[in-house]
């Protein structure tokens, strides 16, 4: 767009927003900072395709009075804590459905890949899951307890190690998203093609059920998790590779936050997992009826939060505006 059409397209906007600024208009600070992202919006586009104009120099202070203003008088809510979890965060989650798809559709192929080369190669289990975990199993199946791995720890000392182990892997899948998402689809590989070789094991020996009943108890949400943080790397990544109308430094530190948000957000299901794992999955002699129950409960619960919920407050607030 030419620079002259582009100030007749938003000049209007323009000056009524420095006329509360200069005016010292009374609005409530949720109006002023809905204006002031607007103006900012303007101004990245400014500056990456009028750099050196009148325009961008405008509204580089024009936004620059409007950051003092805002963040003078704006308040924060007391329940700031409940929005962020129960709306803030779920719809801004809306915007980044392709990227949690990429992420799943990524991990689904790794675990593929474990399962076939397990099957193809009788090596494979043991270089991934390493020796002393194979025959630590193959001598539980021989005692007639497949599962007993989750029976050797303390409760709480198993929570507690597995919980800081599953946000370190999600806090590496975020971070190495700076490498423009590889190192991010690097963490997914490692996982998940661990995780197709495990279930393969189990199949081999035919217990493909006993394992599942009982590892996805506390997997579901571990596993489902690992993929969201995996999503957050890749909107990391994305936001290096493209900038749109921001600059690339400007968009990196978008990416940075929106990702840190999604990390932030499993937490409390890597805190659930880590439970389930340490109190509940060690109760192998639990009726199938209830290892399907909370496996069922725990799916549902993840795919309401990220995907159901975030497109369902997205509808509402389309609605909204078009009142």
């Amino acid at each position: 767009m030419r620079e002259a059409a582009f100030v007749k397209q938003n000049k209007d906007k323009w000056l009524k927003f420095e006329s509360v600024l200069l005016n010292n208009a009374q609005i409530t600070p949720d109006e002023l900072s809905s204006l002031y992202i607007e103006i900012t919006d303007h101004l990245s586009y400014a500056r990456t395709f009028y750099p050196s104009s009148q325009t961008f120099n405008y509204l580089n202070g024009l936004a620059s009075n409007a950051h003092q203003k805002i963040y003078k008088t704006k308040k924060e809510k007391k329940n700031r804590f409940y929005s962020f979890w129960v709306k803030e965060f779920p719809l801004e989650f809306y915007n980044y459905q392709r990227q949690l798809l990429i992420a799943f559709l990524i991990s689904a192929l790794f675990t593929a890949i474990g399962v076939y080369s397990s099957a193809t190669d009788g090596a494979f289990v043991r270089s991934i899951l390493g020796d002393g975990y194979v025959n630590m199993t193959l001598e539980n199946i021989e005692n007639g307890d497949p599962m007993a791995v989750y029976k050797k720890m303390e409760e709480t000392d198993m929570f507690l190690g597995i919980t800081i182990n599953n946000i370190r892997v999600a806090l590496n899948c975020f971070i190495l998203g700076i490498l423009l998402g590889i190192g991010t689809i690097y963490m997914l590989m490692q996982n998940f093609i661990m995780l197709g070789s495990f279930q393969y094991f189990f199949y081999e020996k035919g217990l493909l059920w006993e394992s599942a009943r009982t590892i996805w108890i506390h997997g579901t949400i571990e596993i489902s998790v690992i993929i969201i943080a995996g999503c957050a790397g890749l909107v990391v990544g994305n936001s290096i590779l493209f900038p749109k109308t921001y600059t690339r430094l400007t968009s990196f530190v978008r990416g940075i936050k929106a990702g840190l948000k999604i990390v932030i957000s499993t937490v409390p299901f890597f805190i659930i997992a880590g439970f389930l794992e340490g109190f509940v999955t060690r109760h192998t002699e639990m009726p199938d009826w209830l290892a399907i129950f909370i496996i069922a409960t725990s799916l549902g619960l993840i795919l309401f939060y990220y995907v159901i919920y975030p497109r369902q407050l997205y509808k509402k607030s389309i609605s909204t505006d078009e009142q």
